[in-house]
């Protein structure tokens, strides 16, 4: 049965200080920056807004834009599973979907109206690129949204963390408020799985900074803040 498209609106965009793919952390929540969602011009009114403030964390469902292809592929290679191994893009978060839609949780910080870009929602733990088009933003329900018994298949077996040696000198160069999401970006290990070369020295960029490191073992080593 063929069913009648329906076309999909950019509402927002967000700021981040993720300026490329590379060392954006794999899911929302797991690096404490603060992003900024803000609204384009048709959807600018504080009435779309109203009672917002009341929930502590948003859903925000936003267009993978550097992930568009016109073939579908019925299967991916997740990066955390070593990038050979495939599963099924339905049970998987790939960008590389039929639609490129994704789906963040993230901390609602508060609201600050500003006289160009009307009331802007200032959020934590967003893991978007800058400039990625936001489609849809929906209240998170902890009634219904949080199911302590689900289980997480594949997944549960890869999370894992860096020790991040990050040498004060280095560290001075990043401001106070952006340290602790950057050290969290890091530990979060944003080399592809399948990586695994002590000798090679990664650069993430990340704000205005281009942030050179190495990874042995376990153990990441910043090299480099310019």
């Amino acid at each position: 049965m063929q069913k009648e498209l329906f076309p999909i609106k950019q509402i927002a965009y967000i700021r981040s200080d993720f300026k490329e793919k590379f060392g954006i952390p794999r899911q929302s929540g797991r690096a404490p920056l603060k992003s900024e969602i803000v609204f384009l011009p048709e959807y600018r009114t504080d009435d779309a807004l109203r009672e917002i403030e009341r929930f502590s964390h948003l859903w925000i469902l936003f267009d993978f834009s550097l992930a568009h292809k016109e073939e579908f592929n019925a299967t991916v290679r997740p990066p955390r599973l070593g990038g050979n191994t495939r599963v099924g893009v339905f049970a998987s978060r790939s960008p590389f979907r039929p639609n490129p839609i994704g789906l963040s949780c993230v901390r609602l910080i508060g609201i600050e109206k500003r006289e160009e870009d009307g009331s802007v929602l200032i959020v934590e733990g967003a893991d978007l690129l800058d400039g990625t088009p936001i489609i849809d933003i929906k209240p998170y329900l902890p009634s219904a949204d949080c199911i302590p018994d689900a289980v997480g298949g594949y997944t549960e077996q890869i999370h894992h963390r860096l020790e991040v040696v990050f040498p004060k000198k280095l560290l001075a160069n990043v401001p106070d408020e952006k340290r602790n999401g950057l050290i969290a970006c890091l530990s979060d290990d944003p080399r592809p799985s399948y990586q695994d070369d002590p000798e090679r020295i990664y650069g993430m960029r990340f704000a205005e900074y281009e942030i050179k490191f190495t990874v042995n073992g376990n153990t990441l080593t910043v090299v480099q803040v310019l």
